[in-house]
């Protein structure tokens, strides 16, 4: 079997609540005829999603919506399937948004997107498709920020679901997910051993929460710096150092950037960080880390390991930059495990669902997924891990519905 059929059956076989969702979408046939584009790292996990809708009828045009995370032997497992993929490992920007552009030509009724970079594209340079688009489901918390800003200034021209809103999504994916593939790619990247290291990380959302909870658990001492005072003080609860940046920048040995925003990371803390010091991040755009302010400041660049560009600077210092300053998790490893991503892409299928049975119903704004999704997705994942809970009793529940009992 060729290496990336292997790698998607691997994944499948971790990825239970899919392939329940599978099956039954074989029988009922939700998605017969429907043409869905979708903008997805493209990986064994991704194919076992775009299987699953395939199977409950649907026509996919898949791209790429990031160019160092695409996994081609899972693009040409797919391409023997007859799917249409439009992806490259290491692709240029030009060559990004033109396969963007090639998964659109398809017309599509549906789109999946994970960054919004194919919703962006559709309402400015696609808007003739428009018209036919009737939702479409957006996987992460940046694309998320993106599609509310469009639907804030009026922009957004058809319904999109934040999957990322959903329980089973971000508190699983983002955070156990992120967690431990961030600190995956970094070790693979590197090869650095995280006891005793002071790492530091920007933004304690969940994705930040999950980088500091798997790092400390090897050892590492973890700082936090955030701008919410809420988020941080949380941090503090939890037992992290919290600090500014600009403090943070001086004693740092690693820093992992998780915020969704830009210049998190720039010249300002470049000039003081200590020799040797590593810089990833695991936020989805390469725009948290300033790598031109970094070239800038560099009087020679070198890569010294795969995925690993060694910066040397005017007066003798080196900072290490990983993946370029993408996605260190998917760039310079695997991304999540199926495992969790299971709940994420089972997400995903029902809230198309969702949308081919609200054909006409909703309006263009932001919606999160409903919450009996959220409940359902849950249940299969406990029935999968053959765990048991506990049901309330009658009386149990007629307690909880009444206000008359008190001390």
């Amino acid at each position: 079997m060729p290496k990336g059929d292997q790698r998607i059956a691997w994944a499948g076989q971790n990825m239970p609540v899919v392939r329940v969702i599978a099956e039954r979408f074989q029988r009922e046939q939700p998605f017969k005829g429907v043409r869905i584009s979708a903008c997805l790292h493209v990986t064994a996990e991704t194919a076992n999603l775009v299987l699953a809708l395939k199977t409950g009828g649907a026509q996919i045009a898949l791209s790429a919506s990031n160019p160092l995370s695409t996994q081609d032997d899972v693009v040409a497992a797919l391409k023997r399937q007859k799917f249409a993929v439009f992806a490259k490992r290491g692709v240029d920007t030009r060559e990004y948004y033109r396969h963007i552009k090639a998964s659109l030509e398809h017309k599509p009724q549906l789109t999946v997107d994970d960054g919004a970079d194919l919703v962006t594209y559709l309402h400015t340079k696609g808007k003739r498709l428009l018209k036919g688009v009737w939702g479409g489901t957006e996987e992460t918390t940046t694309g998320v920020i993106r599609l509310r800003a469009m639907a804030k200034a009026g922009k957004l021209k058809y319904p999109l679901i934040a999957v990322n809103s959903a329980l089973t999504k971000h508190l699983f994916d983002n955070r156990y997910g992120t967690g431990q593939s961030t600190i995956d790619g970094i070790i693979r990247a590197t090869n650095v051993l995280l006891a005793s290291k002071i790492l530091v990380v920007a933004g304690y959302g969940w994705c930040g929460r999950g980088v500091a909870m798997r790092a400390r658990g090897l050892g590492a001492r973890v700082v936090v710096c955030e701008v919410d005072h809420v988020k941080a003080l949380e941090a503090l609860m939890d037992g992290y150092e919290v600090m500014p940046m600009s403090r943070a920048a001086r004693l740092g040995d690693l820093f992992v950037t998780t915020t969704g925003d830009i210049d998190v990371i720039t010249a300002e803390h470049f000039k003081v960080m200590q020799d040797g010091a590593i810089v990833a991040n695991s936020g989805h755009f390469d725009v948290e880390i300033n790598v031109p302010q970094l070239k800038k400041l560099a009087k020679s660049v070198t890569e010294v390991r795969e995925y690993m560009q060694e910066f040397v600077m005017k007066d003798g210092r080196r900072i290490y930059l990983l993946a370029e300053g993408r996605l260190v998790n998917l760039a310079a490893a695997e991304g999540h495990p199926a495992s969790v991503m299971d709940m994420s892409f089972a997400n995903q299928a029902l809230a198309l669902e969702y949308l081919v049975k609200s054909k006409g119903k909703l309006k263009p704004q932001v919606y999160d997924v409903p919450m009996e999704v959220d409940e359902q997705i849950a249940q299969l994942k406990l029935k999968a891990l053959r765990v048991g809970i506990d049901t309330l009793t009658p009386k149990q529940r007629k307690y909880l519905g009444s206000w008359q009992a008190g001390t």
